[in-house]
């Protein structure tokens, strides 16, 4: 399975429930960053670039749980920084399970072994390990070597252990397609449960500028990758409404929902989404009712959102988009990969 049958009935539900009331933004999940701090320098990532003294902060056990109340999401995806160097985050992590929220604890997997015992296995919890590719291209990736490694050894140790473990990998310009179907044939023969995909959105803050995808190099590259998927001849368990895939390769056209995967950090609800950092609010009502939403998305001419075809822009809309008779079928191919 690519997404748990579970999640996938109670998401479903909450987007019947939401179309009722006829809400017309609403959070389908809540990116919770309880710390920026990272223990890599990924050349892709800006999140590590925030000042010492905000690196050096922490949320709350009582403060996630308040904004995970708060935006009423039913996922709750934890990225950072890396979640694992928060003293706390088997509290948070459990805290949110006990609020029947559905956890993706996002990590690069450098302490995740010794740190299993903290955790439980639970249909409501998903931990989520950052590989970009094979050995090589993912070291060269997060900027040191090993790291692949140690990756794919803490993955083997948390399946012995009962949990649920996807992957979660970004695709850069200049990414050969053989050699990322071959890396998702390593991936179903290791035994991951999902896999998680999106091109590289280009953080003003990253260290790399020159390999982020723009959007038609990002169409033709994922049609190649996808080539066998969509033939029948493979069969990747993707962590995705494959509506959104129809998005990458072209089939699909798409705007963004950014209110559909709104952050919350040590600095309070990020304008307008997890992706662009133009200030923040104090509640999320705030960030609804005060943003701009007219001055984001592909159609809005904002340059900063002109090339972006990332997944927590767009698989809320692929997801409200599942909810029209006509694709119901389709999307629930995401339930078998």
């Amino acid at each position: 399975m690519g997404i748990p049958l579970k999640q996938a009935v109670e998401i479903g539900s909450y987007l019947v429930k939401q179309r009722l009331m006829g809400r017309k933004r609403f959070p389908l999940v809540l990116m919770l960053e309880p710390l920026f701090r990272c223990n890599l320098a990924c050349t892709g990532c800006g999140k590590i670039q925030h000042p010492l003294e905000v690196l050096r902060k922490n949320l709350t056990p009582e403060e996630c749980f308040a904004a995970a109340e708060e935006c009423g999401a039913p996922v709750v995806s934890i990225p950072g920084g890396e979640p694992l160097l928060h003293p706390q985050i088997d509290e948070i992590v459990s805290g949110l399970i006990e609020r029947r929220k559905f956890v993706i604890m996002c990590t690069n997997a450098i302490l995740l072994e010794k740190n299993l015992h903290k955790f439980k296995p639970s249909p409501y919890f998903t931990i989520m390990v950052h590989l970009d590719g094979p050995r090589e291209l993912h070291d060269k990736s997060v900027d040191r070597e090993g790291v692949f490694d140690v990756a794919v050894a803490a993955i083997k140790a948390a399946k012995a252990k009962g949990f649920r473990v996807s992957t979660n990998t970004t695709v850069f310009d200049g990414t050969d397609p053989k050699v990322m179907q071959e890396f998702f044939d390593f991936l179903t023969e290791l035994g991951t449960d999902g896999i998680n995909v999106s091109p590289g959105y280009s953080y003003e803050w990253a260290p790399d500028q020159e390999h982020f995808l723009q959007r038609e190099n990002t169409k033709a590259l994922f049609r190649e990758i996808l080539a066998p998927y969509k033939a029948g001849k493979k069969s990747w368990a993707f962590y995705h409404n494959p509506l959104f895939l129809d998005f990458l390769t072209g089939d699909k056209d798409y705007e963004c929902t950014p209110w559909g995967s709104p952050s919350y950090s040590v600095l309070g609800w990020q304008k307008p989404c997890y992706l662009l950092n133009e200030g923040y609010y104090e509640t999320f009502q705030e960030l609804l009712d005060k943003t701009n939403w007219e001055e984001y998305g592909h159609t809005s001419g904002n340059p900063k959102c002109q090339d972006c075809m990332v997944h927590c822009g767009y698989e809320p809309t692929a997801a409200m988009d599942a909810m029209q008779p006509s694709n119901m079928g389709r999307a629930m191919a995401g339930l078998f990969g």
